[in-house]
């Protein structure tokens, strides 16, 4: 009796067995699809920040191939990391606590930007395009002594939105294409951002050029890196 009891819970025991082995090759199996799946997305991933790489490199050499020429004269640099066209000379675009643009800066926009907004809205460029930001950038000092620094700032922000609207109203009126002009309302946003990002070489700040107007190009490459991953998420 003993015996024929432990062989049906040993035929039992075997039959426990053979089920857990089986659901450890399908949590085995469902794990592989899994890290398949993941590096597929990896892959993809990959891929985006390889092309959007590329994409950034040769709208780069585009634009500085189009104002090698007119960047020195016009006190302006192109930055290769951020697609920046930076121009640093504060006494041509405004006068001091002023937001009107001064007819030299506007001679230099009509120069500018008709080409420039030419090159990022070509077939090339324009639908990998997330923003272009017009930045307004001041030195922490406001003209009156009676500022407190905390109030400096402030006056400093509304003057530099000020300023960076008035710049983005202007290049608004040189777009004559009514298609392009939608799609620069789209993409073309003002940023006044007062003295919140100082240029301090040597952690001393240097007034004159932390007091600029860029025109700064953010590609759509991350927003596809994070659909990506919010894919994965809910999967």
């Amino acid at each position: 009796m003993f015996k024929l009891v432990h062989q049906r819970e040993e035929s039992n025991w075997i039959s426990i067995s053979d089920l857990m082995s089986g659901l450890m090759m399908i949590f085995l199996f469902i794990a592989i699809l899994y890290m398949n799946h993941l590096q597929i997305k990896a892959s993809q991933i990959k891929k985006i920040a390889v092309a959007y790489q590329e994409m950034q490199n040769d709208l780069y050499e585009d634009l500085n191939e189009e104002f090698r020429a007119d960047l020195p004269k016009w006190k302006a640099t192109i930055d290769p990391q951020t697609l920046s066209i930076c121009f640093r000379e504060p006494d041509v675009y405004f006068n001091q606590g002023s937001y009107k643009i001064k007819t030299r800066f506007k001679s230099i926009l009509n120069n500018f930007f008709p080409r420039y907004i030419t090159i990022i809205y070509s077939d090339k460029y324009r639908d990998n395009i997330e923003e272009i930001r017009i930045e307004g950038h001041t030195s922490s000092e406001w003209n009156s002594r009676k500022a407190s620094k905390e109030d400096a700032y402030f006056l400093n922000m509304k003057l530099s939105q000020d300023r960076t609207r008035e710049v983005l109203q202007y290049c608004h009126g040189l777009i004559e294409n009514d298609v392009m002009q939608l799609w620069a309302r789209r993409h073309i946003t003002a940023n006044g951002l007062s003295s919140s990002h100082l240029i301090c070489p040597e952690d001393v700040e240097n007034r004159e050029l932390s007091r600029r107007v860029e025109f700064r190009t953010k590609t759509a490459a991350e927003n596809k890196v994070v659909e990506i991953i919010e894919e994965i998420k809910k999967q």
